[in-house]
Formats: C-alpha cells, sequence, structure tokens
C-alpha cells in the first residue's frame, strides 16, 4: 500500500465535506472476477472497469473498504500505467495518484485484491446451516445495500454511478453460485474448481450487484411470461418452494401489465438465506430473502406468515422496475424506491388473494407509521442523506410504511387509473437512469392534470401528519386541519393539502383542504373525514360520535372505517385527549364486529391499557376484557369451521390472544396447551402465545425443543420468538444467555430481545443484560438491526426506566439508528406519561 499526504483531485468537483465521490471519472461497465476460498473465510478477484475521464485529472477516487489491493493497472489505447494507490480506511475510498495527469477519454481500471468472508452480514458473507444429519455447511452470499459493495470489490459506490456488469466466479465442483444474469459458460479448472460465466447485465447500481456459492439446491424453472423463476434453497428443501414460485409468477405477470415495460432481466432466481440482516434484497435477478419469507409449507404456515411471505416477494420484484431500472439519484430519495414498491406489493397481493382484503390489513401497517410519525422526533420522508450511517437510518418505517400511504392516498384522489398512467410514463422516461422524486410527480401531474408537486411537497418534506376536526355548526359543517401529536404541546402551525372524503348523511364530500378550516354547506351529520380510510390522516371525533358512529348504517357496510374509527381512538387517548375509559366505551361498541382488522385494533388499544395496570385493577381490567371480547369469541368458536375463510380464521386467534393473554381466560389457558399442534396453524400459533404466557419451565422445555427440531422456517421462528413471552426471569435470562452465545442466530437475537424487553415480568432484566454485554451486540449483531432491537425500551415505561435508557444510550450512542433511537425514547416517555395519567384514574374506576 502507497501512502500521501491527503490532496484534492485535479478537475474534481467535490469538496473535503462533500459525502459523494467526484464527478470526473464515470464507470459504465464492470467484469469482476472473483475466487471464495469459504473454509477460509476470504476470497480473492479482480475488476476490470471501464471508465470515461471527463476532463484531465490526476487523481481518480472510487470506494473499497476491508480489501487488501494487490495491483493497480490503468490502461488506454496508447498508454498503460500503474499508479501510487491509497487507502481511507475511515472515507472508505481509494485514491490512485498519477504521476503524469491524464488527459479526457476513455480507460479501463484493474485490479486484483483479496478480502474476507465476513460475520457481519454484509458485502460478501458467510452464512451456515445445519442439515438433516446434524452437519454444518457454509455459503458465500452477499448484501450490498445500502453501501457494502466497496466491501466485495472497488468500485464508484454510489447509486447514481449505474453500469453494466459481468461477473465469473470460480468455485468448488459441487457448488451451486448464482449472479444477476444467467449462466453463459461452465469450465472446469486444472485445480478442480469450477469458473461459472455470467450474462452481462442491464445498467444498474452496485448495490443491486450480487452472489451467492455455495452447496444449495435449485428448484426447476417455471416460465412467468417467458422469464424463468427458480427457488434456490437448502438441500431437501424443494418440498417446500411451490407456494413462493406461485407468487413469484403471479407477480411478474402482474407487475409486466401494470408497468407495462418487459421484465428487465433474463431470469428470477430468489434465493434463501440462512442468515440474512435485513427481510429480503432486490438484487436485479438474484433476489436474497431470509428463508422463513420463501421457504413455506402452506399446510402449516398461519395466514399472517403467509400473506407475509407474499407481501415481500411482491415488494421484491416490484423493484425489479421501480429501484432496479430506474434508481433514485442518492440515497435521500430511497423512500421513492421503498414506498413505492410496498405500496405495489400491496396492490399485487390483493390482486393475487382478494379474499386476504390486503388493502384493509394495509390499516395496520399505517397505524404503525401514524405512531412514529406523531412524535415531535418524526422526519420528513425524504431529508438529506451525507453519510453511509445517515443512508442506513433510512430504512425504516416512515420511508416504507408512512410512504406508501401517502402515495396509496394520492392513488385514490386522482384516481387508480391515471395514477397508473403516470407511473408507466415515469418508468418509460427514466428506464436505465436515475431520479429524483419530483421526476414522480412531473409524470403523475401529466397524466393527471392535477397540482401533484404542490399537494405532495407539503407530505414528502416535512414531518408529520394532521388531525381532521369535523364540527356540525348552524352555517354548516366545519373541517379544520391542524399538527397531530402524540404530545398535544408540541404541535406547530404547519398544515398539509389533505385530501378528504367526508361521509355525512346524504353521502360523500370530496374536497382538497389546503386552508386552515373551511366550512361545508348543504351537508349534516358527518361521520367522518376519512370515508374508506385510505387519507393518512386522524379523524377528531368526540367519544360519544365515535360510539354512535361505529353502530350506525355507516359503518356497518365499511370495516375500513370501523378500524379507522378504532384506531383513531386510541391515538387521541395515547394523546390524552380522551380518557382510557372512553377508548373502552368504543371497545364494547365494537363487540358485535366481525371484522379481523377491527378485532385487532381493539385488542392492540386492550392489551397496552392493560400494561399499565397492576395488581387487583389488572385483574378486574382482565374481567372487562373477557365481557368485551368473549360474545364475539363464542360467535366464531374455538374449533374452525368447514368454510372459515383466513381472515375468520385469523379472527379466531385474534381473540383467542386477547382473551387468553391480555383477558388471562382461565379456559383458554388451560385449552392452550393442548391446541399447540392443532390443523389451524393460525390458531395453533395463537395457543403458543396464550400458553407462553402462561407457562411453566415444563412448557418453556416443550417450547425450546419445537424451536431446535422445526422443520419449516416458520416453526422455528414462531416458537423461537414465543419462548421471549415466559413470566418467569429465570427462564427468559436461559434464553438470552442463548442469544449472547451464539445458540441464536444473529439475524434473529435482536428481535426476540426486542420481545423479550416487553415481558411484564422480566423486561427491566433483559435490559440489565443487554446493558452488561452491550460491547460484545454491538460487535455480532448487525449494525441495522440494533434499533429494531431498541424498539423493546418504550415497554419499560416508568420513570425510572425512562432515566435509566436515556442515561445508558446518552453514553452509548447507535449512529446508524440515530433517529430511531431519538423516537424510540420520545415513545418511551409517552408510554410513561399515559401510565402516570391513566393507571390510577382507570385503577380507580375499575376496584
Amino acid at each position: 500500500m502507497m501512502t500521501a499526504p491527503e490532496t484534492s483531485a485535479t478537475g474534481s468537483d467535490t469538496t473535503p465535506n462533500d459525502p459523494r465521490l467526484p464527478r470526473h471519472v464515470v464507470p459504465s461497465h464492470y467484469d469482476i472476477h472473483l475466487a471464495p476460498r469459504i473454509p477460509d473465510a476470504a476470497f480473492t478477484g479482480f475488476v476490470s472497469i471501464d471508465v470515461a475521464l471527463t476532463e484531465t485529472t490526476s487523481e481518480i477516487v472510487f470506494n473499497a473498504a476491508e480489501l487488501t489491493i494487490e495491483s493497480v493497472t490503468i490502461n488506454r489505447a496508447d498508454q498503460s500505467v500503474s499508479p501510487a494507490w491509497r487507502l481511507d480506511d475511515l472515507a472508505e475510498r481509494i485514491h490512485l495518484d498519477l504521476e503524469t495527469p491524464m488527459a479526457a477519454g476513455p480507460a479501463t481500471i484493474a485490479i486484483s485484491f483479496a478480502g474476507i468472508l465476513n460475520d457481519q452480514l454484509r458485502g460478501f458473507y458467510r452464512s451456515t446451516f445445519t442439515d438433516d444429519d446434524g452437519v454444518e455447511h457454509t455459503i458465500a452470499t452477499s448484501q450490498m445495500q445500502s453501501t457494502d459493495a466497496r466491501r466485495a470489490f472497488p468500485c464508484w459506490d454510489e447509486p447514481e454511478w449505474k453500469a453494466t456488469y459481468t461477473t465469473t466466479l470460480d468455485v468448488d465442483a459441487d457448488h451451486l453460485a448464482v449472479s444477476n444474469a444467467s449462466i453463459v459458460q461452465e469450465t472446469v479448472l486444472d485445480n478442480g474448481l469450477r469458473r461459472v460465466e455470467f450474462a452481462e447485465t442491464m445498467k444498474m447500481s452496485t448495490y443491486l450487484v450480487a452472489f451467492v456459492v455455495g452447496p444449495l439446491e435449485a428448484t426447476e424453472p417455471v416460465d412467468a411470461g417467458g422469464v424463468p423463476v427458480r427457488v434456490v434453497h437448502r438441500p431437501g428443501q424443494g418440498h417446500l418452494t411451490t407456494f413462493a414460485l406461485d407468487v413469484a409468477v403471479h407477480a411478474l405477470s402482474w407487475f409486466q401489465e401494470y408497468y407495462d415495460i418487459p421484465y428487465p432481466g433474463d431470469k428470477v432466481d430468489l434465493i434463501a438465506v440462512p442468515d440474512f440482516a435485513f427481510g429480503a434484497m432486490e438484487n436485479l435477478g438474484c433476489v436474497t430473502f431470509r428463508d422463513v419469507l420463501l421457504v413455506i409449507d402452506p399446510a402449516t404456515a398461519s395466514q399472517p406468515e403467509l400473506q407475509r411471505a407474499a407481501d415481500v416477494i411482491n415488494h421484491e420484484l416490484a423493484h425489479m422496475w421501480f429501484g432496479d431500472l430506474v434508481t433514485m439519484q442518492w440515497w435521500e430519495g430511497i423512500w421513492l424506491n421503498e414506498a413505492f414498491a410496498t405500496f405495489m406489493e400491496i396492490a399485487c397481493s390483493d390482486a393475487y388473494r382478494p379474499d386476504w382484503r390486503v388493502w384493509d390489513t394495509f390499516g395496520r401497517m399505517r397505524s404503525m407509521a401514524f405512531d412514529v410519525d406523531s412524535l415531535c422526533a418524526t422526519r420528513a420522508i425524504e431529508y438529506p442523506v451525507h453519510s453511509p450511517e445517515e443512508a442506513e437510518g433510512m430504512f425504516d418505517i416512515l420511508t416504507y410504511e408512512k410512504g406508501a400511504s401517502v402515495l396509496r392516498m394520492l392513488e385514490q384522489h386522482i384516481g387508480p387509473d391515471v395514477f397508473r398512467d403516470g407511473v408507466r410514463r415515469y418508468l418509460k422516461t427514466h428506464a436505465y437512469k436515475n431520479t429524483e422524486t419530483t421526476d414522480l410527480w412531473d409524470a403523475l401531474e401529466a397524466a393527471s392534470g392535477e397540482p401533484v408537486r404542490t399537494m405532495m411537497d407539503g407530505w414528502i418534506y416535512q414531518g408529520g401528519h394532521p388531525v381532521i376536526d369535523v364540527e356540525d355548526t348552524p352555517h354548516g359543517v366545519r373541517v379544520s386541519q391542524s399538527q397531530f401529536t402524540l404530545d398535544p404541546e408540541a404541535a406547530d402551525d404547519r398544515r398539509w393539502s389533505v385530501p378528504l372524503a367526508i361521509a355525512h348523511g346524504e353521502g360523500t364530500a370530496r374536497l382538497l383542504l389546503t386552508d386552515r378550516a373551511t366550512v361545508l354547506t348543504g351537508i349534516s351529520e358527518p361521520k367522518t373525514a376519512n370515508a374508506g380510510g385510505a387519507g393518512f390522516f386522524r379523524t377528531k371525533l368526540s367519544p360519544d360520535t365515535t360510539v354512535s358512529t361505529l353502530t350506525s348504517d355507516f359503518a356497518a357496510a365499511s370495516p375500513a372505517d370501523r378500524h379507522t374509527l378504532v384506531d383513531d381512538a386510541w391515538a387521541l387517548t395515547v394523546a390524552g385527549r380522551w380518557e382510557a375509559t372512553d377508548f373502552v366505551a368504543v371497545a364494547r361498541a365494537c363487540a358485535d364486529d366481525d371484522d379481523l382488522n377491527v378485532w385487532q385494533a381493539v385488542s392492540a388499544g386492550l392489551s397496552d391499557i392493560a400494561h399499565i395496570l397492576e395488581g387487583d385493577a389488572l385483574v378486574a381490567f382482565q374481567g372487562v376484557v373477557r365481557d368485551i371480547a368473549r360474545p364475539a369469541f363464542d360467535r366464531v368458536g374455538i374449533e374452525p369451521g368447514a368454510y372459515d375463510d383466513d381472515r375468520t380464521r385469523e379472527r379466531r386467534a385474534t381473540l383467542v390472544r386477547l382473551l387468553g393473554v391480555t383477558g388471562a381466560d382461565a379456559a383458554l389457558i388451560d385449552a392452550s396447551a393442548g391446541l399447540l399442534d392443532h390443523a389451524d396453524a393460525s390458531l395453533a400459533a395463537a395457543a403458543l402465545t396464550v400458553a407462553t404466557h402462561h407457562g411453566d419451565e415444563s412448557m418453556y422445555q416443550q417450547v425450546h425443543a419445537a424451536w431446535q427440531a422445526a422443520d419449516t422456517p416458520q416453526s422455528e421462528v414462531r416458537n423461537l420468538r414465543a419462548l421471549a413471552n415466559f413470566p418467569s426471569v429465570d427462564m427468559v435470562n436461559w434464553l438470552v444467555d442463548e442469544i449472547l452465545d451464539g445458540t441464536v442466530r444473529t439475524q434473529d437475537g435482536p428481535y426476540v430481545l426486542r420481545n423479550a424487553l416487553h415481558n411484564r415480568e422480566a423486561g427491566e432484566k433483559v435490559w440489565q443484560r443487554i446493558k452488561d454485554n452491550w460491547d460484545d451486540i454491538n460487535r455480532r449483531f448487525p449494525s441495522n438491526s440494533l434499533s429494531r432491537m431498541l424498539e423493546g425500551i418504550t415497554a419499560l415505561d416508568t420513570d425510572s426506566g425512562v432515566a435509566d435508557v436515556a442515561a445508558f444510550l446518552a453514553e452509548n450512542p447507535v449512529p446508524q439508528g440515530e433517529k430511531q433511537i431519538e423516537q424510540l425514547q420520545e415513545r418511551q416517555r409517552i408510554n410513561a406519561a399515559l401510565r402516570a395519567r391513566e393507571s390510577r384514574r382507570l385503577s380507580r374506576s375499575l376496584t
């Protein structure tokens, strides 16, 4: 390695604080050749990069991290130069210093290098699995997003620098090798390895490059409108791939029709990776997943597990166009990729299984986005990004769920067909290019004739959302907007362009509210300002009006509206605008309801109320819960009917959890242990939740054994996460021990700890264990998962818990999740305020 003092690049328009690479060298093609040595956790490589110098320069700067550079040559038609190079480990860059400035024109940079197959689930990394005979196997796989391609090969590792790629892998003779494109040639080498050469990809960003190597198997390809689709999996799991293949074939056909553009690659491989930090990754043609989302037995998976798998497969395949074919210019635009893919996953899943009513279920996802966006620490959907840590922090609920929610609101406002036409225009105009948010608004404006940019800027570039106050006055219906926050004192004077659908006695009035308030004449008896539930805002109604609306003919015809009313009611309660007893009255008004999502919203609120109660008040409240939920449960019954649809089965499961956990229903607690192996997977999963919340050591050992002996990924995850429920500090400590000693995979450990922090009896002890082992957790867990683990701190909702968490995180910051941690700590304080405000008041009313 050559070192020299830091200097600026001749001709570069970058500055010392500019996070982006200099713009005077433009890559166009990479020829990548890698030889992974899996037993040694290492690889060697060679990359040849075709570039264009746009002006004379004496320095070329691009990205490299955790690589050993062995040689660098710059070749042109008339010269070959071996420049000095130096690595900037902090900036993750390599600088090539040219003794003689090189003139503008084409060149090829050839680099030999070596790297490690790391265990951090990023870049080019190792993943292990144990086969049916107990033998451990290791594969090499990749995860490049956001900025980890630089750990696999030197490159311009920013989304703007799109290029084509050809990949060659030298692998063991019996190993499967997969990359972004189809195999064009395989050769057996003299050393016994097999050289696998792949076709050239389309023009795309570095974060989409992928390769997977190891003792894996692939299904026979299935045709999806001329596109071959396979699932790559561990040996012996081929029989668990039919569901994923069916979803993928439907999705590819559906997306090609929706976008009116053929699939941009030459094949699709869906790859089940044993260790994976994210849910899935949209690498063109080589889409990687956690195996729980791809390897599925529909006969033993619950409806939420099936829908989650379908949603994620659809999400990743939606990206092949929106994200891969057309890509954001810089990481601050990642919301457009992810929000749109979330929107499209739901639309595609809804087309795949209309009986699931996926848009209604999306109301629960939107509720989670509301929860974060109601905080002072919320952020704009799009905001400036300066570092890899900030880019990693963009992958949150505001990017995905809020972003998808505002797109759904826009689609419903301008009309689904017009929205689709605008999307087609956008994709065809910008294919193989990079875009900014305004490019989509321009395409939608052209298709609709509506002022889309003006309407949407307030939703994208400022955080928060409004609450709409609807009042029936002598002069008409007054509609006003203000910012909704869980801390009412924190709201400011921001406002939005809000598409309202006001249900009233004569029908539905639609308008775009841009002023602070307006008065509508000719209508009366307003029910809600969000008829249909597509708007990303809360509606402020009184408790009495909410109860009467829930039991009205209007609400009876619309489960989505009933869900929105209940969800808004709980938000108003957390914000202190209602009392907890008001929400209980709303829950009672739902006693005759038979909709899944309504009961999920009721259950969420009642469970949170139970969390803040203790002793006799808790026992009394459990009786209230049983009174509310038992009639609905009795209507559906414990045993599934022959004609029950998926939503009915999941409603039964929701009521079992509500009664068995929150309501401490003795009959269901006693019955739960006998239902763990029920043929109805939704009922079995609910029974597992109840049994583990009340279980003893014998039950712990039973569930622990089921986790270790699981024959599907869904059973494995279901039983592992249930171990965090047991009402015993000792038992939860056993689980934490296995997380810390590596028995639990690092991809799963953070999520199990998150669940354990919510454990009423053991949460404080789990937090102490996390603090005591913080350095080891930081070293071993994927960096993106730490903020997910810390979601559990919101359950430590006492004054002492708030103070302890604040002191610890002040001394131990999480830079890649700084904004999420700020949000979680604020929500912890909000929850503590709810406990302080309501627990004593509610206790007095109950005892």
